[in-house]
């Protein structure tokens, strides 16, 4: 039967990296083929519901995933993730002038964040904020730039957009942070957002994991196709993923736009994080329903 794979179309380029992976995939005797969504909540729901076999889920929406599944009582599985999806960190900036030398010292002043459903310019930085004693929104003003709502941050617009506060001319409209993920911080210095030496790092999370591939319930049906080896067509994605060569030439470019070096086994244990900060601020219940008041994509 093959596997269907949903995405999210984050940006045009999307089109083009499941397109060579697609030809990729099909050319090593995989039946691959993959449909777009235009936000993760859909995503998340169609996988649950088996409509679709894969998704490439954001760490929120592995979030969900993984407790409307639980609650739907049908079993998710990992296939892969990104090297570059191990190990990441989100930092709080202040203009490299600033009197803030502490979060202690956000208290009064304003914190921009990305969108309201980014894990990495929101819930986890403004967690960070509360695990210092500080309440968002009562002990500092939270100035949110809702850019690409639904998309889970990865359109970093809204994230650009609260580095930019940082040094607005208007007075009014300027923030004293900034919430990023690490690399971002590099991204916007490259960019001149964030000029070298313009700020510095006033606050960093504990490392967190970010994106990963899930199989979903209908990925153990019947029709899956299994092959001479015994392998699943999910396994067999999987495997087939881990195995792309950076040093292929036909393969780097998308590799590149996809953000990563190598396919890496799946691991669960980098999301307790996040799960912390969905529940602190209570954008999904237990069961996996989207209860955030100000949230629907």
């Amino acid at each position: 039967m093959g596997v269907l794979l949903g995405a999210v179309a984050y940006d045009p380029k999307v089109v083009t990296i499941w397109d060579g992976f697609r030809a990729w995939l099909r050319s090593s005797g995989l039946d691959f083929d993959y449909v777009l969504y235009s936000n993760y909540e859909r995503q998340v729901r169609d996988l649950v519901d088996g409509r679709i076999d894969v998704a490439w889920n954001s760490p929120l929406a592995w979030v969900r995933a993984r407790r409307l599944a639980a609650f739907r009582g049908v079993s998710l599985t990992p296939v892969t993730m990104r090297d570059t999806d191990c190990d990441l960190s989100s930092v709080i900036v202040v203009r490299s002038d600033s009197p803030v030398t502490s979060l202690a010292d956000l208290a009064g002043r304003v914190v921009a964040t990305g969108a309201v459903d980014s894990p990495q310019a929101t819930l986890l930085p403004l967690s960070l904020l509360r695990s210092a004693g500080l309440a968002p929104g009562t002990d500092v003003a939270v100035r949110r730039f809702d850019v690409g709502v639904g998309l889970h941050g990865d359109h970093v617009g809204g994230e650009r957009d609260a580095a930019r506060a940082l040094f607005t001319a208007d007075q009014a409209e300027r923030a004293d942070a900034a919430c990023l993920i690490d690399s971002n911080l590099l991204l916007f210095g490259r960019e001149g957002v964030l000029p070298s030496g313009s700020v510095r790092v006033l606050a960093q999370t504990p490392v967190y994991d970010h994106c990963t591939m899930t199989a979903g319930p209908s990925a153990g049906a019947a029709g899956d196709g299994v092959d001479s080896s015994g392998n699943s067509d999910i396994s067999r994605l999987g495997g087939l993923l881990r195995g792309m060569d950076y040093a292929d030439a036909a393969l780097r470019p998308l590799l590149d736009m996809e953000g990563l070096k190598e396919w890496r086994p799946p691991r669960l244990s980098g999301y307790a994080q996040l799960e912390r900060a969905v529940d602190e601020v209570g954008f999904y219940d237990e069961n996996g329903q989207v209860t955030a008041a100000d949230y629907w994509p």
